[in-house]
């Protein structure tokens, strides 16, 4: 079949341009690579009919053998250009291609600047990150072919060089192309802006958008958290952090086995498995050698960023000449190649190549050609920044100050001038190719690359100007975060939180300045302050506390302020969430509420003593914890139910672990009840906590305690589904921890004790939560030993005691070391199970931990029964402490515990027939859990002593 010639193609909104070889949609380029668009004309001209690959190859590479692969990366490219009209590109299994649709030859019309209502939607596709082209990449197809088998043959490959020769541009577009190879989600890492090596692992869980918390983000917790996830890491200059990054990205490599990751950096990571490509530089003509654009990628750069900003330029030979006379002098290096081009728009050829040629005599001493690259690309940024006017350099230099980028707001405010003055300066220095647009913001950005970014801040220097630029950046950002500030205002600035995350590395940077020595203490102290909710909103509490130790050594005036109030709570929670409840967090928490009180700030007051409630909870003080309480009480507002709700719940935890069962439940179950939601993103900040489903899982150790087993249990699946549904790692932890170790376990459900334990352990491995990462292998452990495994018991429950020690989280502690005792006992182990028995009992009196007290008697019955070394009446004496302890708690399930273990001691000595007499009493107390492992035994007693 023949074929028309035809020079445009139109369908619903989409133009491709045979003549200018140029794809539009609705009118506006597309960038596409020529034999991408080469594929498109092939698919364009057959009518809707089906190309196969081979005779793709022979139109598209002819006389060159092409694999499969290579076609693939251009359909993708192009199907990439199509965005959400992909669908258009149809692969015909087994046979080739077809483009889709009534491709017609007809001219353009007005008609044709339709609106896209109606094109097929977007395909579901994985997550990405890496950042949309914002221009074609020239000459680096040969490389980009290179790497793609390269990634094929390795798990990480490290792009080097120097800097300017496009390692991160050609990063992001292998990533762009492997993406539909790999298929798995592709993060976007950018390290540029670091200065702190610990941050590296915390950059990247912040890419990745992991959700971790706990005292330290590591490269093993991120690790970890990424797991068996499919994920395709591009992780961007490397080189000033190259020992964190390659510790980072080794760590992956060994722990994440479907993890692919291309970094860019100066140098090699020197790790195992990796391989260090050198990205070279475009392709130069030699000295009298005939000049081509379409040959020479070096040329075809030039060309093209200068028609970018001179629609019209058309070089001849002669001016392809001057063009690689100056790619020549700049040694082929991109960055300042799009610089040169971006002058050559206004100025003209012949001066760029005057001015370009004196520069380079000036920097190599004579030597014209054999340039050092960095020398090439200083000369480059030096020759570009003196032909600014001055306003614009200042500009420039000013900007320098945002290592993440800025806003038209923040470039006014260190800018001196107004917005129209500094709109224009911004216009004209992107124009001209100094500052970057980034469009896909909602609220519009701009960024220097980061060599002119270093190289203006080195330009602005350390003077005066420099003070100026650092103290306007810092007071913008003060202003900025002030919403953190205020309670009226936190919950709007929570649900914006994105557009805050943006500014990390900028407040960062104002912050460092502001409490540097040469900075301004007291803003910095400022800034501290009111940024402190913003780094804990974020995950980021280590950082937020680390801020605010350095703001206190640099307080000034702001001594006894609140400022400093703010800043110790900070710090307090910092060092309770990280290092644990040692006495350092709790000695500046006791100094921030003192200033609440003599401040008398309400909100502070409440909120200090929430922390101090929290790090007394934790480390089971629990006579401090209620002290606290109902200090919080003392002070709410009986009109808010807020307040009451939170006063209630934080009284009703200490209660709960004191044993006094029935007025705990009542307080958490009221608290859980009436809680105003709405509150609930708040809280989690302010407490660290969400107080219903919290409620619901402290009160499940009341209603246990009490016999209501049925209804703990439903309270327990409660908690945990109402905990999912708030999307954080923390307090899903508390409710299946809770759920595990009080319900499950207490009741004998080993199935969900093992369903649940194995969820918290997996939460909280992937989230960084230490304590809870001991709770769950302490739940493992009473699990095995239930199952007879008492040897792997042992080992379980030694290491999560341990962990539980080491942080000093201490609620589940004597719980822990009863079930401890019980598996050595099952070992024979007696002595050792009597000594940490004595510990749990010890502990449990000295910290007011009265609800375990008669479990661990009636378990050190069971283990002296076991040693045969007591009377029978010192044993005896132990089950019946334990009862009375139990009926003085209204502990209806412990009361039964341990009339059970009486009443079978008894009849091991021959003792029979007092089973109805003692059970029976308690047993008909029950009004549910009738099928419970324990009633079920008891009836079974009861019913043997009847016959």
């Amino acid at each position: 079949m023949g074929q028309i010639e035809r020079n445009l193609f139109e369908f619903s909104g989409w133009e491709l341009d045979l003549g200018k070889r140029e794809l539009r949609a609705l009118g506006a380029p597309v960038p596409l690579g020529s034999r991408a668009f080469d594929i498109l004309e092939v698919l364009a001209t057959a009518s809707g009919e089906a190309v196969t690959k081979d005779d793709l190859m022979r139109r598209v590479w002819p006389g060159l053998v092409v694999e499969d692969n290579t076609i693939q990366v251009h359909i993708s490219a192009i199907r990439k250009a199509l965005g959400k009209d992909r669908d258009l590109l149809k692969t015909i299994s087994g046979r080739g291609y077809r483009l889709i649709g009534q491709w017609k030859s007809d001219p353009p019309s007005a008609a044709s600047q339709i609106t896209t209502t109606g094109m097929p939607s977007r395909e579901s596709r994985p997550v990405s990150n890496i950042p949309a082209p914002a221009s074609e990449l020239v000459g680096r197809e040969s490389a980009l072919r290179r790497l793609l088998t390269l990634t094929s043959a390795y798990r990480v490959v490290t792009l080097t060089g120097p800097g300017g020769i496009g390692k991160t541009m050609l990063a992001s577009e292998l990533g762009r192309r492997l993406l539909p190879q790999l298929g798995s989600d592709a993060f976007f890492v950018e390290l540029v802006s670091l200065r702190e090596p610990e941050l590296v692992p915390t950059t990247v869980a912040q890419a990745v958008d992991l959700k971790l918390q706990g005292d330290q983000i590591t490269a093993e917790v991120v690790a970890r958290a990424i797991g068996e996830r499919r994920v395709l890491l591009v992780i961007d200059n490397c080189e000033h952090v190259i020992d964190a990054a390659a510790a980072m990205i080794d760590t992956i490599l060994r722990i994440c086995p479907h993890v692919t990751v291309i970094a860019t950096s100066r140098e090699s990571l020197r790790i195992e498995g990796e391989f260090a490509y050198r990205v070279p530089p475009l392709e130069v003509p030699d000295s009298g050698e005939v000049v081509s654009a379409a040959e020479h990628s070096a040329i075809h750069l030039f060309v093209a960023r200068t028609r970018a900003l001179q629609w019209d330029f058309e070089p001849d030979q002669q001016k392809l000449s001057t063009i690689a006379d100056i790619c020549r002098h700049l040694d082929g290096i991109p960055l300042a190649i799009e610089l040169a081009a971006a002058r050559a728009a206004t100025l003209g050829l012949q001066q760029i190549a005057g001015r370009l040629d004196d520069r380079f005599v000036l920097l190599t001493g004579g030597r014209r050609t054999a340039l050092p690259r960095h020398q090439t690309l200083r000369a480059a940024l030096d020759w570009s920044y003196q032909l600014l006017p001055e306003s614009e350099r200042q500009l420039l230099c000013r900007l320098a100050a945002f290592p993440g980028g800025f806003t038209l707001d923040a470039a006014v405010a260190v800018s001196g001038e107004g917005d129209a003055e500094t709109t224009l300066a911004i216009s004209n220095l992107v124009s001209k190719s100094l500052i970057t647009f980034d469009g896909s913001e909602t609220v519009p950005r701009w960024r220097l690359l980061e060599t002119v970014r270093v190289y203006s801040l080195e330009k602005l220097g350390d003077g005066e100007d420099f003070r100026r630029t650092m103290r306007r950046m810092a007071k913008h950002f003060l202003k900025l975060f002030q919403p953190f500030s205020a309670r009226r205002t936190l919950s709007a600035a929570i649900e914006n939180i994105t557009h805050y995350r943006r500014e990390i590395d900028n407040l960062r940077a104002a912050l460092r300045w502001a409490l540097s020595e040469g900075g301004k203490g007291g803003l910095g102290a400022k800034l501290a302050a009111t940024s402190s909710d913003f780094w804990t909103a974020i995950s980021l509490v280590s950082e937020a506390g680390d801020w605010a130790e350095r703001a206190l050594d640099r307080l000034g005036d702001e001594k006894g302020s609140r400022i400093e109030m703010v800043l110790r709570c900070a710090l307090g929670y910092a060092l309770i969430y990280t290092q644990g409840m040692n006495p350092r967090g709790k000695e500046v928490l006791i100094g921030a509420l003192h200033l609440a009180k003599n401040l008398n700030d309400p909100d502070y007051r409440q909120r200090v003593t929430c922390a101090l409630w929290l790090f007394s909870a934790r480390s089971a003080r629990l006579d401090d914890a209620l002290t606290f309480a109902q200090e919080y009480e003392a002070t709410l507002d009986e009109r808010d139910l807020h307040e009451r709700t939170t006063a209630s719940w934080l009284v009703g935890i200490p209660q709960t672990y004191q044993a006094r069962h029935r007025e705990a439940g009542d307080r958490l179950s009221w608290a859980a009840a009436n809680y105003p939601v709405e509150h609930r993103k708040i809280d989690l900040l302010r407490l660290e906590a969400d107080v219903r489903t919290s409620s619901l899982s402290h009160n499940t150790v009341n209603l246990i305690s009490r016999g209501l087993l049925e209804q703990a249990a439903e309270t327990a699946e409660q908690a945990i589904q109402e905990a999912r549904e708030t999307a954080q790692p923390f307090v899903l932890c508390v409710a299946l921890a809770w759920s595990a170790s009080f319900v499950a376990l207490s009741i004998d459900d080993l199935d969900r004790a093992k369903v649940w334990g194995e969820e918290l352990s997996r939460q909280a491995s992937q989230h960084g939560l230490r304590p809870f990462h001991a709770v769950g292998l302490s739940v493992r452990g009473a699990i095995a030993r239930r199952l007879r495994d008492a040897y792997v018991g042992v080992e379980d429950l030694r290491a999560g005691i341990a962990e539980m020690r080491e942080a000093s989280y201490l609620l589940f502690y004597p719980t822990f070391l009863c079930e401890l005792a019980a598996a050595l006992q099952a070992l024979g182990r007696l002595d050792e199970a009597l000594s940490e028995l004595g510990h749990a009992l010890s502990f449990s009196r000295e910290h007011g931990y009265h609800w375990m007290i008669p479990e661990i008697l009636r378990r050190k019955g069971e283990v002296l029964r076991d040693q045969d070394l007591r009377t029978p009446l010192e044993i005896e004496d132990l089950f019946q402490n334990a009862m009375m302890e139990a009926a003085r708690q209204e502990a209806l399930y412990w009361q039964l515990t341990s009339a059970v273990s009486l009443i079978n001691f008894r009849k091991a000595a021959g003792y029979q027939g007092e089973a109805r007499s003692v059970l029976s009493p308690i047993y008909q107390q029950f009004s549910e859990g009738h099928s419970s492992p324990l009633l079920l035994r008891a009836r079974a007693l009861i019913e043997a002593s009847q016959e």
